[in-house]
Protein backbone atom coordinates (compact mmCIF):
# COMPACT_ATOMS: atom_id res chain seq x y z
CA UNK A 1 0.00 0.00 0.00
CA UNK A 2 1.36 3.07 -0.77
CA UNK A 3 -0.22 7.16 -0.14
CA UNK A 4 -1.98 8.10 -3.33
CA UNK A 5 -2.35 11.59 -2.36
CA UNK A 6 -1.31 14.27 0.28
CA UNK A 7 -3.48 17.90 1.62
CA UNK A 8 -1.85 20.91 1.32
CA UNK A 9 0.06 22.58 3.84
CA UNK A 10 -1.39 25.43 5.90
CA UNK A 11 -0.65 29.39 5.18
CA UNK A 12 2.16 30.40 7.19
CA UNK A 13 -0.44 32.61 9.15
CA UNK A 14 -2.72 29.89 9.90
CA UNK A 15 0.14 27.46 11.16
CA UNK A 16 1.48 30.47 13.71
CA UNK A 17 -2.36 31.29 14.95
CA UNK A 18 -2.58 27.58 16.26
CA UNK A 19 0.90 27.21 17.73
CA UNK A 20 0.00 29.99 19.93
CA UNK A 21 -2.97 28.68 20.94
CA UNK A 22 -0.98 25.54 22.18
CA UNK A 23 1.25 27.67 23.53
CA UNK A 24 -0.84 29.22 25.16
CA UNK A 25 -2.49 26.37 26.74
CA UNK A 26 0.34 24.55 28.19
CA UNK A 27 -0.66 23.14 31.90
CA UNK A 28 -4.27 23.10 30.98
CA UNK A 29 -6.43 20.42 30.06
CA UNK A 30 -7.02 21.94 26.77
CA UNK A 31 -3.76 21.78 26.32
CA UNK A 32 -3.47 18.08 23.86
CA UNK A 33 -6.98 19.84 21.86
CA UNK A 34 -5.17 22.28 20.04
CA UNK A 35 -1.95 20.60 19.62
CA UNK A 36 -4.15 17.96 17.54
CA UNK A 37 -6.21 20.51 16.04
CA UNK A 38 -2.45 22.25 15.02
CA UNK A 39 -1.04 19.05 13.79
CA UNK A 40 -4.33 18.56 11.99
CA UNK A 41 -3.47 21.43 9.84
CA UNK A 42 -0.04 19.78 8.64
CA UNK A 43 -1.99 15.99 7.73
CA UNK A 44 -5.20 15.08 8.68
CA UNK A 45 -5.29 11.69 11.22
CA UNK A 46 -7.93 10.12 12.96
CA UNK A 47 -6.06 9.46 16.53
CA UNK A 48 -3.47 11.25 18.99
CA UNK A 49 -2.71 9.01 21.75
CA UNK A 50 0.63 8.59 23.60
CA UNK A 51 2.90 6.84 26.28
CA UNK A 52 5.24 7.19 28.93
CA UNK A 53 8.42 5.16 29.02
CA UNK A 54 11.11 4.98 31.75
CA UNK A 55 14.80 4.38 31.89
CA UNK A 56 14.27 0.59 33.49
CA UNK A 57 11.48 -0.80 31.57
CA UNK A 58 8.07 0.52 32.18
CA UNK A 59 5.15 1.93 30.52
CA UNK A 60 2.78 4.56 31.13
CA UNK A 61 -0.37 6.53 29.90
CA UNK A 62 0.98 10.10 28.04
CA UNK A 63 -2.29 10.72 26.26
CA UNK A 64 -4.85 8.31 25.67
CA UNK A 65 -8.17 10.15 26.12
CA UNK A 66 -9.75 10.53 22.86
CA UNK A 67 -8.71 7.26 21.29
CA UNK A 68 -10.76 5.84 18.78
CA UNK A 69 -11.60 1.75 19.93
CA UNK A 70 -12.19 0.73 23.39
CA UNK A 71 -8.94 1.67 25.68
CA UNK A 72 -9.09 -2.03 27.10
CA UNK A 73 -7.44 -3.17 23.37
CA UNK A 74 -5.25 0.08 22.80
CA UNK A 75 -4.09 1.10 26.05
CA UNK A 76 -4.57 -1.46 28.77
CA UNK A 77 -3.21 -4.79 26.93
CA UNK A 78 -0.50 -2.35 25.66
CA UNK A 79 0.67 -1.44 29.74
CA UNK A 80 0.15 -4.99 30.98
CA UNK A 81 2.94 -6.12 28.37
CA UNK A 82 2.78 -5.99 25.06
CA UNK A 83 4.91 -2.15 24.58
CA UNK A 84 7.98 -4.63 24.94
CA UNK A 85 7.28 -5.68 21.02
CA UNK A 86 6.53 -2.06 19.94
CA UNK A 87 9.04 -0.56 17.44
CA UNK A 88 8.33 2.64 19.12
CA UNK A 89 9.75 1.60 22.61
CA UNK A 90 12.78 -0.19 20.84
CA UNK A 91 13.14 2.91 19.12
CA UNK A 92 13.47 5.77 22.14
CA UNK A 93 15.34 3.14 24.53
CA UNK A 94 18.48 3.15 22.17
CA UNK A 95 17.95 6.62 21.66
CA UNK A 96 15.24 8.94 23.62
CA UNK A 97 16.09 12.07 21.79
CA UNK A 98 13.86 14.80 20.18
CA UNK A 99 12.47 13.58 16.64
CA UNK A 100 9.70 12.30 14.38
CA UNK A 101 9.91 8.49 13.96
CA UNK A 102 7.74 6.44 11.61
CA UNK A 103 6.29 3.18 12.24
CA UNK A 104 7.05 1.39 8.43
CA UNK A 105 10.44 2.80 8.43
CA UNK A 106 11.20 0.78 12.16
CA UNK A 107 8.88 -1.91 12.23
CA UNK A 108 10.74 -5.61 11.49
CA UNK A 109 10.71 -7.49 8.08
CA UNK A 110 7.86 -9.97 9.29
CA UNK A 111 5.72 -7.24 11.71
CA UNK A 112 2.65 -7.13 10.23
CA UNK A 113 2.70 -11.44 10.65
CA UNK A 114 3.32 -11.13 14.62
CA UNK A 115 -0.10 -11.66 16.98
CA UNK A 116 1.09 -7.69 17.95
CA UNK A 117 0.25 -6.30 14.78
CA UNK A 118 -2.67 -8.47 15.04
CA UNK A 119 -4.07 -7.85 18.32
CA UNK A 120 -2.98 -3.86 18.51
CA UNK A 121 -2.96 -3.05 14.64
CA UNK A 122 -5.37 -4.99 12.91
CA UNK A 123 -7.72 -4.99 15.85
CA UNK A 124 -7.63 -0.96 15.96
CA UNK A 125 -7.54 -0.44 12.11
CA UNK A 126 -4.84 1.40 12.36
CA UNK A 127 -2.94 1.71 8.83
CA UNK A 128 -0.19 4.42 9.54
CA UNK A 129 1.87 5.75 12.82
CA UNK A 130 3.82 8.59 13.29
CA UNK A 131 5.24 9.49 16.62
CA UNK A 132 6.82 12.67 18.41
CA UNK A 133 9.50 11.75 20.91
CA UNK A 134 10.06 13.47 23.57
CA UNK A 135 12.27 13.95 26.81
CA UNK A 136 10.82 14.14 30.30
CA UNK A 137 11.74 14.24 33.53
CA UNK A 138 14.48 12.10 35.08
CA UNK A 139 15.40 10.47 31.96
CA UNK A 140 11.93 8.89 30.98
CA UNK A 141 10.92 9.65 27.21
CA UNK A 142 7.26 9.39 25.73
CA UNK A 143 6.28 9.21 22.38
CA UNK A 144 3.00 10.80 20.86
CA UNK A 145 1.46 8.98 17.94
CA UNK A 146 -0.44 10.19 15.25
CA UNK A 147 -2.45 7.81 13.52
CA UNK A 148 -4.69 7.29 10.50
CA UNK A 149 -6.98 4.35 10.94
CA UNK A 150 -9.75 2.37 8.61
CA UNK A 151 -9.84 3.47 5.30
CA UNK A 152 -7.45 6.37 5.30
CA UNK A 153 -4.37 6.59 3.05
CA UNK A 154 -0.77 5.98 4.05
CA UNK A 155 0.95 9.59 5.43
CA UNK A 156 2.35 10.90 2.00
CA UNK A 157 5.46 11.22 1.59
CA UNK A 158 4.83 15.42 1.71
CA UNK A 159 2.95 15.10 5.13
CA UNK A 160 5.86 12.97 6.31
CA UNK A 161 7.90 16.05 5.13
CA UNK A 162 5.81 18.82 6.83
CA UNK A 163 5.42 16.92 9.99
CA UNK A 164 9.20 16.19 10.62
CA UNK A 165 10.36 19.70 9.97
CA UNK A 166 7.38 20.59 12.72
CA UNK A 167 9.09 18.36 15.14
CA UNK A 168 11.27 20.27 16.92
CA UNK A 169 8.43 23.03 18.04
CA UNK A 170 6.14 19.91 18.95
CA UNK A 171 8.44 18.42 21.14
CA UNK A 172 9.41 21.46 22.69
CA UNK A 173 5.78 22.16 22.87
CA UNK A 174 4.82 18.66 24.70
CA UNK A 175 8.09 18.53 26.56
CA UNK A 176 6.91 21.97 28.38
CA UNK A 177 3.31 20.50 29.09
CA UNK A 178 4.23 17.01 30.28
CA UNK A 179 7.99 17.09 31.36
CA UNK A 180 6.69 16.58 35.46
CA UNK A 181 4.20 13.33 33.83
CA UNK A 182 6.40 10.74 35.37
CA UNK A 183 6.55 11.92 38.85
CA UNK A 184 2.45 11.68 38.80
CA UNK A 185 2.35 8.43 36.86
CA UNK A 186 4.86 6.47 39.20
CA UNK A 187 2.80 7.95 41.96
CA UNK A 188 -0.62 7.00 40.91
CA UNK A 189 0.73 3.59 39.28
CA UNK A 190 3.37 1.55 39.81
CA UNK A 191 4.27 -1.32 37.39
CA UNK A 192 6.55 -4.12 37.34
CA UNK A 193 9.26 -4.06 34.29
CA UNK A 194 7.67 -6.72 31.49
CA UNK A 195 10.78 -8.88 30.79
CA UNK A 196 11.03 -11.90 28.21
CA UNK A 197 11.97 -14.79 30.23
CA UNK A 198 11.34 -18.43 31.01
CA UNK A 199 13.54 -21.36 33.62
CA UNK A 200 13.76 -23.84 30.56
CA UNK A 201 15.47 -21.69 27.85
CA UNK A 202 18.49 -20.24 27.54
CA UNK A 203 19.74 -16.30 27.56
CA UNK A 204 20.27 -16.76 23.66
CA UNK A 205 16.70 -18.31 23.30
CA UNK A 206 15.34 -15.84 24.88
CA UNK A 207 16.63 -13.18 22.73
CA UNK A 208 15.35 -15.46 19.52
CA UNK A 209 11.94 -15.58 21.23
CA UNK A 210 11.95 -11.72 21.86
CA UNK A 211 12.97 -11.12 18.00
CA UNK A 212 10.72 -13.17 16.94
CA UNK A 213 8.36 -11.82 18.73
CA UNK A 214 9.03 -8.42 17.96
CA UNK A 215 8.29 -9.92 13.96
CA UNK A 216 11.79 -10.27 12.66
CA UNK A 217 11.91 -13.12 9.99
CA UNK A 218 14.63 -16.20 10.50
CA UNK A 219 16.19 -14.08 7.89
CA UNK A 220 16.50 -10.77 10.02
CA UNK A 221 17.45 -12.70 12.79
CA UNK A 222 20.62 -14.82 11.80
CA UNK A 223 21.56 -10.95 10.48
CA UNK A 224 21.04 -9.52 13.65
CA UNK A 225 22.91 -12.51 15.67
CA UNK A 226 25.26 -13.24 12.96
CA UNK A 227 24.22 -16.42 13.02
CA UNK A 228 23.44 -18.98 9.75
CA UNK A 229 19.79 -18.96 8.73
CA UNK A 230 20.05 -22.57 9.44
CA UNK A 231 21.17 -22.18 13.54
CA UNK A 232 18.49 -19.73 13.53
CA UNK A 233 16.15 -22.34 12.22
CA UNK A 234 17.62 -25.23 14.67
CA UNK A 235 17.42 -23.00 17.61
CA UNK A 236 13.42 -22.07 16.60
CA UNK A 237 12.74 -25.59 16.38
CA UNK A 238 14.55 -26.69 20.32
CA UNK A 239 12.28 -23.33 21.56
CA UNK A 240 9.23 -24.13 20.66
CA UNK A 241 10.01 -27.86 21.42
CA UNK A 242 11.05 -26.85 25.11
CA UNK A 243 8.28 -25.03 25.44
CA UNK A 244 5.82 -27.91 23.62
CA UNK A 245 4.33 -25.21 21.48
CA UNK A 246 3.78 -25.26 17.58
CA UNK A 247 2.80 -21.78 16.58
CA UNK A 248 3.74 -18.04 17.09
CA UNK A 249 0.53 -17.58 18.52
CA UNK A 250 0.77 -19.99 20.95
CA UNK A 251 4.52 -18.31 21.99
CA UNK A 252 2.69 -14.76 21.88
CA UNK A 253 0.21 -15.94 24.70
CA UNK A 254 2.74 -17.71 26.46
CA UNK A 255 4.68 -14.84 27.14
CA UNK A 256 2.30 -12.05 27.44
CA UNK A 257 -1.23 -12.41 26.62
Amino acid sequence: MTPRSQTRPPSFEAWNAALGTVAGRIGSRGFPDALASALGLLAPFQMMNGFVYSPDGHAFDLYNEKIVVERSIIVDRYLGGTFVLDPFYDAVRGDGSQRMIVMRELAPDDFRQTEYYRLHYVTTQIVDEIGFVMKLEDDFCAVLSLSRTGGAELFADEELQRLRAAAPVVCALGERHWFQLPSLALAAAPRPSKRIEHPLLTRRELEIVTLILKGHSNLSLAALLSLSPNTVKVHRRQIYSKLNISSQAELFRLFLA
